[in-house]
């Protein structure tokens, strides 16, 4: 591990970003940007398969927002390397990095599993998921809300 962060902060990347404060602060909103597009696609989803927002159709909202969730990760995760490239050993050995690190792969693997289970992938579409998915919604909901405060948190540990 400690090979790839020295490969990581090594990088040409890297460099560019500790050469150009402007550059790194673009990253940065980028980041933050792409957190809003992922946290702003999964809470409504999750409320909705919690039971708020019943009007709302799951089999229409529900692939929107959990493909829009998906391409916010994604961005995350990849402006996330980048700001990671800069300081890798000073992350690596952050407690809110590394809670925020556990946080996210938590909620990926939680979201991977929900697509199996995914109410809109039944046949016939269920409007009212079962009880699996609601406790998968919930742990959804708790760990990316809890993932943002750990990324916060970074800053002040």
């Amino acid at each position: 591990m400690l090979e790839l962060f020295n490969w990581l902060s090594g990088s040409a990347l890297a460099q560019t970003l500790t050469m150009s404060p402007r550059l790194y602060m673009f990253v940065n909103a980028a980041h933050i940007l792409s957190i809003g597009i992922l946290v702003g696609a999964i809470i409504p989803l999750d409320l909705r398969v919690l039971g708020f927002f019943r009007s709302v159709p799951l089999n229409i909202i529900g692939p929107f927002l959990s493909q829009t969730a998906m391409v916010g990760t994604a961005l995350t995760v990849a402006f996330g390397v980048m700001l990671f490239s800069v300081r890798t050993k000073e992350y690596a050995a952050n407690p809110a990095f590394l809670a925020k690190m556990a946080l996210l792969a938590l909620g990926v693997a939680n979201a991977l599993l929900f697509q199996v289970f995914a109410p809109w992938r039944q046949r016939p579409v269920q409007n009212c998921p079962t009880a699996l998915v609601r406790v998968m919604a919930g742990l959804s909901l708790v760990t990316w809300i809890s993932a943002v405060i750990a990324g916060r948190w970074i800053g002040f540990v």
